[in-house]
């Protein structure tokens, strides 16, 4: 049994200051009535809290430490580059590096713009799609999650699943009447909704692999359906990377999947877990971003000098040992079917999703494809999982709607050991 007594006193004065104890929805640790865990330090495959417990680290700050907390080849270079100076607001040889690396590594990228977060990312990227296209209507799919810009909060998943709100209070009804929602998995949904709005659809934004309703996998043959019927509607097909970018592989979702996107976003990823994010793709597209056009949108601390050199030695590190991906990928799968083979000892409702280095756990006994089936999964059980495994020092998502992530600091004892509470919980 962990001790928290520092974490509570700690949440308690938080939350006279923050609303809710937390700065994000995300850590609130409510969906498992619990209390959150206040983290003091993180390094390799741990985090540790301020009451001294070690966990297992399978959040990675959501994803981006694919090299493990504290990798010192990041760390190295941010320490580089924090004597030079924290910011300027001015251009750097750092933005071009880092350009340049990303238009080399993801093929569908041929221009990119740095930003400071996945939802500045993607609400960038459909500004450029609606002054591309001239269009206002965009189409998103129903438990996918692509930050909290006003127009992207219809039918969100993530922290919107996990709290019981459907949608947010304070988006006003013009910005939520532009976007349509489909089925993800569904192809009909989408068909329906491009006939309904002929000529009206700027932008189709897609989790390639959706990972903010928990890990659900897409069928190839609907991601291929999605990119023809984008084609003859003359309508920007984005994919939302800011999990699955440099992830999935060197080239992310896309590549492992055969997707050419016009528009693409990613996340912490690509600063080394730094606050930054990007979005690009096609020439044509962001050219009309200024000041080359008249899309605007600009960002003081786009480009940090800092989170520049984090991402530019993580991409690079990620780029020199494809071996990396070998390694997360069979811990990935070590993992999964491990808690596939304990459920099934049990005779437990559990379905575990799970491409290369992401999964996730549901407590439903039925296939999870898209968000109708996700929700039906059993967040009590979930909540009591979490707790348990939190207690033996195995760190998940404080959600049932949330992935597992695996890290190269991550090694097979870390899996046995998880393996071994999980089994401990499920009594096999």
């Amino acid at each position: 049994m962990s001790n928290a007594m520092k974490s509570n006193q700690l949440f308690e004065e938080a939350q006279k200051y923050i609303p809710g104890g937390v700065n994000s929805p995300a850590r609130a640790f409510k969906a498992v009535s619990e209390t959150p865990r206040f983290i003091e330090k993180a390094d390799g495959a741990y985090i540790h809290d301020v009451d001294g417990n070690r966990y297992i680290d399978y959040i990675g700050s959501w994803g981006p430490m694919i090299l493990g907390n504290n990798n010192p080849v990041v760390l190295k270079a941010v320490q580089e580059a924090i004597v030079k100076g924290l910011s300027y607001g001015a251009a750097t040889e750092a933005e071009v590096t880092m350009a340049k690396l990303v238009c080399e590594l993801v093929p569908s990228v041929e221009m990119v713009r740095m930003v400071n977060s996945g939802t500045e990312a993607t609400m960038s990227a459909l500004r450029a799609a609606r002054g591309y296209t001239g269009r206002s209507k965009i189409i998103k799919f129903e438990g996918c999650y692509h930050g909290h810009c006003d127009s992207l909060l219809v039918k969100a998943g993530s922290g919107l699943m996990n709290s019981g709100i459907p949608d947010s209070a304070g988006v006003p009804a013009g910005c939520a009447s532009d976007t349509l929602t489909a089925v993800y998995n569904d192809f009909d949904s989408v068909e329906r909704l491009f006939e309904e709005n002929k000529g009206e659809i700027a932008a189709l934004i897609i989790e390639p692999i959706a990972a903010n309703m928990g890990v659900v996998l897409p069928d190839p043959a609907f991601l291929k359906k999605i990119r023809e019927i984008c084609d003859v509607n003359g309508t920007v097909l984005i994919a939302d990377e800011v999990i699955t970018g440099f992830r999935m592989g060197i080239d992310g979702a896309q590549g492992l999947l055969g997707l050419k996107p016009d528009l693409s976003t990613f996340g912490k990823i690509i600063g080394g877990g730094m606050p930054v994010g990007a979005y690009g793709g096609k020439r044509e597209i962001m050219e009309m971003i200024a000041p080359l056009g008249p899309v605007y949108q600009a960002g003081t601390l786009s480009g940090n000098p800092v989170a520049m050199a984090a991402g530019i030695a993580q991409l690079t590190e990620l780029k020199n040992h494809p071996e990396i991906y070998t390694h997360i990928n069979k811990l990935g799968a070590m993992l999964c079917d491990g808690l596939r083979e304990i459920a099934a000892a049990a005779k437990a409702n559990c379905v575990v999703n799970q491409i290369g280095s992401i999964g996730s756990m549901f407590f439903t006994g039925e296939p999870v494809t898209d968000y109708a089936s996700a929700k039906k999964s059993d967040t009590a059980a979930y909540a009591d999982y979490f707790k348990h495994m939190l207690n033996c020092g195995i760190y998940f998502a404080p959600a049932q709607f949330e992935a597992m992530f695996i890290s190269n600091s991550h090694n097979e004892e870390n899996i046995k050991d998880t393996l071994e509470c999980a089994a401990r919980f499920f009594k096999v």
